[in-house]
């Protein structure tokens, strides 16, 4: 067998052996072992693929391979042959980080290599390298590999994630990178043809508090302007922000492909909860913008583990902008995942809780708050198991701070709380979609959004609606079971 069908036979044996009790009904998630960076989100003769790092072989982070699903609908997802896996001469410990591009036809796939100098030392040097396909399924790597061998001169030994992207005659690949100062920053490159890649220069750089390197950029036209989504490392935590062990957000400005300048605004979180990480856009045939991330994040709390598989994305996001503030909701897809709509209070006053009993594993939630006349401290909702776990999750907006609040303390994250600012004005809407082991929430129409993994250990008691402090109408509570799109 070659390396590719090792991997799949390795990845087929380890599927049997799966515990599902915390499998995701209907996110993106490997058959088996583990997921994480989104690569290669792109749309090919009429249907969206979404590659992944992956290692086939184990439930822990090892070397990386490509694995592969594809859907119609952005809903439902079919798991393809493993893409790429290393162990050629130029990729031999890991094809890392990367993008895919329609070339014409040939989908192409253009990812990082790491190579380990001392594996101990944690030393190495990474390049960029292409693989193409005229199936979308098969790989083969280029004879050119690789076709940018070293980083520039002034650059630490970071240097990956690229996304590639065609803007008139030109194909254009922004790396993440780290300057031998340590200095997170992006840089740019420029090619005709995909092989042969001419070094532009830098595109954006940290000012000094942005972190010693910047991961899995992303560069795109939105709405008007231009925005750069990344992932910086080495962020210190600071009032409510950047409480994990590594962000993702974005910058909002202006850019001049003649000039190679970007005058943009100040770094902003994308996501407040524990779990969003890696994020990457396609630009889809509708001309929407569409983001999905690594749901999960480096050193968390990974039970899936014991249960032979880690890892796995978010829902697909729709991106819009508002001044420069980037709003991600879910895909209108999504509404097709609906199966029994239970309309539960409409325009009712609400002065302690008001608990619906509903243990399906599969929800989308739909809350409304008027906030007009509200005089209480807090309002929000609760997921609740059956016995003592009092809360699996709590969503409560504090009417005094101004803040919206994930608290997933009872429900398996020993650091538990995640808030972040929302001035809701006169109605709190949250739309909620809770899976066996996750929760994605969305605040005013994507106003804050907020990820986290979940792992709860009860089965589910219900949803429950609360105030403290005072009465509030609730103008909506409405919920749907979700279809299980592996079951």
């Amino acid at each position: 067998m070659n390396k590719i069908e090792q991997a799949q036979h390795s990845l087929n044996e380890a599927e049997k052996k799966v515990n599902h009790q915390y499998r995701l009904g209907y996110h993106i998630m490997a058959p088996a072992n583990w997921i994480n960076d989104p690569n290669g989100l792109v749309q090919y003769k009429g249907e969206y693929h979404v590659f992944y790092q992956h290692h086939p072989y184990d439930e822990n982070w090892g070397p990386m391979h490509w694995g592969h699903v594809k859907s119609k609908d952005l809903v439902h997802w079919q798991h393809l042959p493993i893409a790429l896996a290393p162990g050629d001469p130029f990729d031999k410990d890991g094809c890392f980080s990367g993008s895919a591009v329609d070339n014409e036809g040939e989908l192409t796939l253009i990812y990082t290599v790491h190579n380990y100098i001392d594996k101990e030392l944690d030393t190495f040097f990474q390049n960029q390298n292409i693989a193409v396909s005229k199936d979308g399924i098969t790989f083969e790597k280029a004879e050119a590999n690789p076709v940018i061998a070293e980083p520039p001169a002034d650059s630490s030994h970071h240097f990956r994630d690229p996304k590639v992207w065609k803007h008139e005659d030109f194909w254009y690949m922004i790396l993440g990178n780290s300057t031998k100062k340590k200095e997170g920053r992006v840089i740019l490159y420029r090619s005709s043809n995909l092989r042969k890649w001419e070094y532009v220069g830098v595109l954006a750089k940290s000012d000094g508090d942005l972190g010693y390197m910047w991961e899995c950029p992303d560069f795109f036209e939105l709405d008007g302007k231009h925005v750069l989504m990344i992932s910086p490392q080495g962020i210190e935590a600071k009032g409510d922000s950047y409480h994990n062990l590594f962000q993702t957000g974005y910058l909002v400005g202006e850019y001049n492909y003649e000039t190679n300048t970007f005058h943009h605004g100040s770094f902003t979180e994308l996501d407040y909860g524990h779990d969003f990480y890696a994020v990457q856009t396609l630009l889809d045939d509708k001309g929407r913008r569409i983001a999905i991330g690594w749901m999960d994040m480096w050193e968390a709390n990974m039970p899936t583990k014991e249960d032979g598989w880690c890892g796995a994305l978010t829902l697909p996001r729709e991106l819009t902008l508002r001044g420069d503030k980037v709003l991600m909701n879910p895909v209108q897809e999504l509404t097709s995942l609906r199966k029994t709509q239970y309309n539960m209070l409409t325009n009712k006053a609400l002065s302690n809780s008001y608990v619906v009993e509903v243990n399906e594993d599969l929800l989308e939630i739909q809350a409304v708050f008027d906030l007009v006349d509200c005089q209480a401290s807090s309002v929000g909702i609760k997921i609740r198991g059956i016995n003592n776990e009092e809360t699996l999750m709590c969503y409560c907006y504090n009417l005094n701070e101004q803040k919206l609040l994930l608290d997933c303390t009872h429900s398996g994250k020993e650091d538990g709380v995640r808030k972040v600012a929302l001035q809701a004005g006169e109605t709190l809407a949250l739309r909620i979609f809770v899976d066996r082991s996750s929760v994605e929430v969305f605040a005013n129409e994507g106003q804050a959004t907020m990820t986290s993994r979940i792992y709860p250990k009860e089965s589910r008691l219900g949803i429950e609606l609360f105030t403290e402090g005072g009465n509030v109408i609730v103008k909506e509570l409405t919920y749907w079971n979700l279809k299980d799109i592996w079951g």
